[in-house]
C-alpha cells in the first residue's frame, strides 16, 4: 500500500479528529491564568485546542512540543538526534488553531461539525483547522509507510493568527526560521508572493467654528478596520436650522444623480447623513463599494464654516475618492507578478478638532516602502495634512521556476491534473509574512466558494481528502529520501 492509498483509509478518523478540533470555540482573547497557574496567552479555548492537537500528534508517534503555550509543533524526523542537527534542513508547515467569532446566520451550531450531502460545516473547517488536520494525516501516512524524511518536518501551530499573529514570533525566536515550507491558509495551486502592506492615517487639525450657528460637521464615523471596505458611513451636521432643509434636499438630489444609497434626516438639533455601500476585504476593494467615499463626495458640496475641514474634504475627493490603485495619490505603480498597487480607505473619524482617515495599501512585490511613500509625500507637500505611521509588512516573493515553487506546483498538478491554473501573487497576508522561506499553499481549490470567516463555513469531504493527498505529495517531494 502506498502512502496515498493509506491516506484514503483515514477518512473517517480525519473527520472525527476535525470534529473534535472544531468543538473548541478557539477565538483568541485576553490572556488568562488557570487555577493551577497555567498561563493561557490567547484564552482558555485556544489553549485547549492547542493541547488537543499536540496530543493527537503524540498519539500518532510524533514528537509534540509545547512552547510555553504560545505556540506548538508536531515533528516528523528520521530520529531525535538528526532533528536537532545543524546539518539537517527544516521544513515548517505553519497553520493556526484560532478562529474568527462565529457571527450570525448559521444554519447549524458552528462548533458542532455537521455533515450534509458530503460537505462538512463548522467554524474553522476551511480556516484553518481542516487544512491543518489534512497536513497532520499526510504526515501520518508517510510515517506509517516507513518513508524516512531527509529533512525535519514540523507542523507548527500559531494561536492568534486571526487577531495579531504576535505569538508566532515566539516560535521563530525560540526555533529560528525554516529552510522551506508552506502555510495551508490560502488558495491552490500556490500563492508565490504576497504584496507588501502599509497602513497609516492622514490627520488634519481643525479649528472649531466661532459660533454654533455656523454650519459645522460635529461628527463623522465610517468603517471598522483599515483592511475592510466601509459598508456604512455617518455624518452629523449642526448649525442654524435654516440650513437643514437645504442639506436634506441636496442629499436627495445627490442620491438621484448617482444612484448611491445615501439619506438625510433631522435628528434633534442636527441633521444626520448616512451612506451605505458594500463591505469587502481591503485586498480586493473592487468587490465592495466604499460608503465613506460616497459620503465625502456629497460633503464636498457643503460649505462648512471650518476652512481646514473643507480643504480636507476637497483633498480626499481630489486624491482618493473611489480610486483603488492610488491613481491620484502619487502611488500608481504595478509590476508583472502582482499587478497594480491596491489602496483602501478603511476608516474615518472626524470631530470639530481633528479629521482622520485610515488608509491601507498593498504594494507590488518588486517595490519597497520608500518607493510607495515618496510619491504620497509629494502629493501631501504644501498641505497641512500629516501622515501618522501605522503597520508595515514587507512583501514576500518566490519567482516561478525556483525549486520549492516547482515542487509545490507539481504536487498540486499531479494530484488534480490541473495544469491551466498557475501560481499567483496575492494581496492578502498569511504566516508567510511572519516566517521566512514559506509560501501559502492551499487549501481552497480554484472555483470553490470561499466561506472563510462566513456563516456556514464549510469544506467538502472530497476537497478535505484531496488536499491531504496534495500535502502528502508535497512533503514527500520537499523532504523525504
Amino acid at each position: 500500500m502506498g502512502y496515498l492509498d493509506r491516506l484514503d483509509t483515514y477518512k473517517d478518523e480525519m473527520i472525527k479528529t476535525l470534529g473534535e478540533l472544531v468543538s473548541f470555540p478557539s477565538i483568541a482573547s485576553e490572556a488568562v491564568r488557570a487555577a493551577d497557574g497555567t498561563e493561557m496567552p490567547a484564552g482558555r479555548a485556544v489553549h485547549e485546542a492547542l493541547m488537543y492537537i499536540l496530543d493527537c500528534g503524540a498519539k500518532m508517534g510524533f514528537k509534540s512540543v509545547n512552547l510555553d503555550n504560545r505556540a506548538g509543533y508536531i515533528e516528523f524526523s528520521a530520529d531525535a538526534e538528526s532533528s536537532d542537527s545543524d546539518d539537517v534542513k527544516r521544513c515548517d508547515i505553519v497553520a493556526h488553531i484560532d478562529v474568527v467569532p462565529e457571527g450570525t446566520g448559521w444554519t447549524n451550531d458552528p462548533y458542532v461539525l455537521t455533515e450534509k450531502d458530503g460537505v462538512l460545516y463548522g467554524r474553522g473547517t476551511s480556516d484553518d483547522k481542516g487544512p491543518a488536520i489534512a497536513v497532520l494525516y499526510a504526515m501520518k501516512a508517510l510515517k506509517e509507510e516507513g518513508i524516512v524524511p531527509g529533512h525535519t518536518v514540523r507542523l507548527v501551530f500559531g494561536i492568534d493568527e486571526e487577531t495579531c499573529s504576535d505569538h508566532i514570533s515566539y516560535y521563530t525566536d525560540q526555533c529560528g526560521h525554516p529552510d522551506m515550507g508552506f502555510t495551508p491558509d490560502s488558495k491552490f495551486p500556490l500563492i508565490n508572493g504576497e504584496m507588501g502592506i502599509i497602513s497609516f492615517s492622514l490627520d488634519q487639525k481643525l479649528k472649531p467654528a466661532a459660533s454654533k450657528d455656523e454650519l459645522r460637521l460635529t461628527r463623522l464615523e465610517a468603517g471598522t478596520a483599515v483592511n475592510i471596505v466601509p459598508k456604512d458611513a455617518r455624518a452629523v451636521i449642526a448649525g442654524d436650522k435654516q440650513f437643514y432643509d437645504s442639506i436634506i434636499a441636496r442629499v436627495r438630489q445627490y442620491a438621484e444623480e448617482t444612484g448611491y444609497d445615501i439619506k438625510a434626516k433631522k435628528q434633534g438639533s442636527s441633521v444626520a447623513v448616512e451612506a451605505h455601500g458594500k463591505a469587502a476585504h481591503g485586498a480586493w476593494p473592487e468587490k465592495g463599494l466604499n460608503a465613506l467615499s460616497i459620503l465625502m463626495e456629497f460633503l464636498g458640496r457643503v460649505d462648512f464654516a471650518c476652512r481646514e475641514l473643507n480643504d480636507f474634504i476637497d483633498f480626499y475627493n481630489e486624491h482618493l475618492g473611489f480610486d483603488l490603485h492610488g491613481e491620484r495619490f502619487g502611488c500608481k505603480i504595478k509590476d508583472d507578478p502582482s499587478g497594480p498597487l491596491i489602496l483602501n480607505v478603511g476608516k474615518a473619524n472626524i470631530d470639530e478638532e481633528l479629521a482622520e482617515v485610515l488608509i491601507g495599501i498593498r504594494y507590488p512585490v518588486t517595490f519597497n516602502y520608500e518607493q510607495v511613500m515618496t510619491g504620497i509625500e509629494d502629493v501631501l507637500e504644501g498641505t497641512s495634512i500629516g501622515i501618522v505611521s501605522g503597520f508595515t509588512q514587507d512583501p514576500v516573493y518566490m519567482p516561478l521556476g525556483t525549486d520549492m515553487v516547482n515542487k509545490l506546483l507539481k504536487a498540486y498538478r499531479d494530484e488534480t491534473g490541473d495544469f491551466d491554473t498557475d501560481a499567483r501573487v496575492s494581496g492578502g497576508g498569511t504566516y508567510a509574512k511572519m516566517v521566512n522561506n514559506i509560501l501559502a499553499f492551499g487549501g481552497l481549490f480554484p472555483g470553490e466558494e470561499d466561506t472563510m470567516h462566513q456563516a456556514d463555513e464549510r469544506i467538502s469531504i472530497d476537497s478535505f481528502m484531496k488536499m491531504a493527498r496534495i500535502y502528502a505529495r508535497a512533503i514527500e517531494s520537499l523532504c523525504c529520501k
